[in-house]
């Protein structure tokens, strides 16, 4: 059962990943008709919502692109920052919908900022002790494990209405400021939903990850 457990959150991490590679690649192949760049989607937005004070700033990585709510920055990565493509277009606006939030104090996002540091923690430990409780055969470690795991869940389910609002935000703003030709926003909704799958496969496989370690702890208890 355990196998099974950990074969399906494999298909289901792999799946996702090559979704929205698949979905990426597509996309980034299609230039947008208005010709906007990352970067000029993106500061257009801020603008438009009185976020001239946050910063557009290029970032190493593939797909690497993120908010920074404390330094106040929106990170493309070079094919988003520098490319016209409507791939460019769809993740710089993304970016730019936890901006939003961030200035409407959005609570879901708030709450998952606050979850970092025990997140971070349980990452850290997490896997030590589902480890040690594995080899040593201790129990209670693999208890521990468990809630480590646990916490993980917590942050990626907080993190499912951040992202899915930020793509909604994202859409409603590619819209009303026409950066792209209506015939293109399908095309857009297409990529941010690729995107925020990827977020819903984390969450599952987090789930799977839970029952093996239950499975396993219940046989050995």
């Amino acid at each position: 059962m355990e196998m099974i457990f950990l074969l399906v959150a494999l298909i289901i991490t792999l799946s996702s990943q090559a979704y929205i590679n698949s979905k990426y690649k597509q996309t980034r192949k299609i230039s947008s008709i208005r010709g906007l760049k990352g970067y000029e989607v993106a500061k257009l937005i801020l603008e438009e919502n009185g976020l001239s004070h946050v910063k557009v700033e290029e970032t190493k990585g593939v797909l690497s692109d993120h908010y920074d709510p404390r330094g106040k920055v929106v990170r493309l990565s070079p094919a988003i920052y520098g490319e016209s493509s409507l791939a460019s277009v769809s993740v710089a606006a993304h970016e730019c919908g936890h901006a939003i939030q961030d200035k409407n104090n959005y609570f879901f996002l708030k709450m998952r900022s606050s979850l970092i540091p025990f997140v971070n923690i349980a990452s850290m430990f997490g896997y030590i002790a589902i480890m040690i409780g594995l080899f040593a055969s201790i129990f209670d470690f693999i208890i521990i494990g468990i809630l480590m795991e646990c916490i993980i869940l917590l942050f990626q389910i907080v993190t499912l209405p951040v992202e899915f609002n930020a793509s909604s935000r994202a859409l409603k703003q590619i819209e009303q400021l026409k950066i792209v030709e209506n015939k293109e926003l399908s095309q857009c909704r297409g990529m941010l939903t690729a995107a925020a799958l990827t977020y819903v496969a984390s969450v599952a496989s987090t789930v799977l990850q839970i029952l093996r370690l239950l499975t396993i702890a219940g046989r050995r208890d």
